[in-house]
């Protein structure tokens, strides 16, 4: 399966990363704290555009920088260790289920999670999830076998883990690590050669955050930032409860089907493994939807779990045929995304038009039909391997023709080639926080706003349409400033 594993990686994580540039609030925010980290040589207090800023703690910050100084571009830089880290996992992943439950449902399971949906996206943009669910996913992974027998010489390794999940997004995975009381000897937990390794990768970096920022730094990152954004829908991401459930079908598509195969009583009674990674799956699907603030990406920690026990139910189940050609046939997403996808990213999917169907629509049927035979002749891993292909076209088919469209209605940096070269001569009208904030990430320096210091060109934004530089007309400069036939002259003084 390497010939085959390496370059799906390839495809999936690393082709085109910069095919649009950085997008929505938070990526070109987080980048533009990594780059001052980089240029200042101060790893501790963040600092967004000259101001401390502690919405979240260092990891991806650090990573950021280290590509920034490797001389990464400004797409890359945010995006490669990520996209690295992602893969990275996905070879552990393999290692360990390998020596947990075998051959074939390590790779079912790799394929799976590493051609899904929600993986492949969130490893591709350079924010704080896939960085938690890599080492969060690591640590729980390394304690299966502690929960099967009570081997606990690996709780140092997923406790040092487990502490750069702390640093990747705070207090969130000690939470989500709560399942592990399950095995009753907690005990084992707290002793130091368990506790040591968490202690010196986590910590450090909150004391010195905290020395060197005092109370601001507590109130902001655990008042604000934490407790008030699972308490309070005031951060303006109130969902309903019901959210994450299609967030999570979504996120796992072309393989959603197979999630009938997870709950099997026999298999869960008699293999602590398992019931541990389900109840890994549904407590964090429990506590991410009883919190007032909802999004996405907060899933991400959830799916090795559920993945791996879609692995091993696929592996076990009579007749795969039928499994895997209903998740072929989920290959028609693709057709359907593209023509939507720039809109969606840019505006949100509410708001995206429903594509007209195509006969690109039908493809998926005749690789379904393909499946269902390989996989009805016995062979379940070369059918597998026939939808983690054809999911890896289908995602080359969205980067090549989707994302340039993204970029130019989603990202600032077509924006910024316009103006870059006079930005002395440009100010900033009230367009939305996504455009403005990754307006700042491309001028380094962030641009005026024009209320504040007027300049001759202004960015504007009209509607849910991509900002425009226009001319910057005083109102009473406006009949001075007339040519013959009523034309306004932006050039005349």
């Amino acid at each position: 399966m390497l010939w085959l594993a390496l370059p799906l990686a390839y495809v999936l994580y690393l082709y085109h990363l910069d095919a649009a540039g950085l997008l929505g609030p938070d990526e070109p925010r987080y980048a533009s704290v990594a780059r001052d980290m980089a240029h200042t040589g101060d790893l501790v207090t963040p600092h967004l555009w000259g101001q401390p800023w502690f919405e979240k703690p260092a990891l991806l910050y650090w990573m950021t920088a280290a590509g920034f100084r490797l001389g990464l571009g400004p797409e890359l830089a945010p995006r490669l260790p990520v996209a690295v880290m992602a893969l990275g996992f996905l070879g552990f992943y393999w290692w360990i289920l390998r020596r947990e439950f075998g051959y074939t449902a390590a790779w079912f399971s790799v394929l799976i999670l590493g051609t899904s949906a929600g993986w492949v996206a969130f490893s591709q943009i350079g924010v704080t999830d896939l960085p938690l669910a890599a080492t969060f996913s690591a640590a729980m992974l390394l304690s299966l076998p502690w929960i099967a027998k009570g081997d606990a010489r690996q709780l140092p390794a997923a406790s040092a883990l487990l502490g750069l999940a702390v640093l990747a997004k705070g207090l969130v995975p000690l939470v989500l690590a709560l399942p592990l009381l399950m095995r009753g000897r907690f005990r084992d937990l707290i002793r130091w050669r368990v506790v040591l390794p968490f202690c010196v990768i986590a910590l450090p970096w909150y004391v010195l955050c905290y020395l060197r920022n005092g109370r601001t730094f507590l109130d902001v990152f655990f008042g604000q930032q934490t407790f008030a954004r699972f308490f309070s829908p005031e951060l303006l991401h109130g969902q309903p409860w019901w959210f994450y459930l299609p967030v999570l079908l979504s996120g796992l598509l072309p393989w959603t089907p197979l999630v009938g195969l997870v709950a099997r009583r026999h298999a869960l009674r008699s293999d602590p493994r398992r019931a541990f990674l389900l109840l890994w799956f549904l407590f964090g699907l429990l506590f991410f939807s009883i919190a007032a603030n909802k999004l996405p990406g907060y899933l991400l920690p959830l799916l090795p779990a559920l993945t791996a026990l879609m692995g091993i139910g696929l592996g076990e189940v009579e007749n795969p045929a039928p499994w895997l050609a209903a998740s072929a046939a989920l290959l028609v997403t693709f057709p359907i995304v593209a023509p939507a996808l720039p809109a969606a990213v840019a505006t949100g999917l509410s708001r995206a038009a429903l594509p007209v169907p195509t006969w690109t629509w039908l493809l998926p049927l005749a690789a379904a039909a393909a499946v269902w035979i390989v996989a009805h002749r016995g062979r379940r891993l070369a059918a597998v391997a026939v939808v983690a292909a054809c999911t890896s076209v289908g995602i080359v088919y969205l980067k090549r023709s989707a994302m340039p469209e993204v970029n130019q209605a989603a990202s600032a940096r077509n924006l910024w080639s316009e103006i870059g070269a006079r930005a002395g001569e440009v100010c900033v009208d009230a367009i939305h926080r996504n455009w403005r904030y990754g307006l700042n990430y491309y001028s380094v320096t962030p641009l005026p706003d024009c209320e504040q210091q007027p300049r001759p060109l202004v960015v504007r934004q009209t509607g849910g349409q991509p900002p425009h530089v226009a001319p910057h007309l005083a109102p009473a400069a406006l009949v001075d400033r007339r040519l013959p036939g009523g034309i306004i002259s932006p050039f005349r003084n």
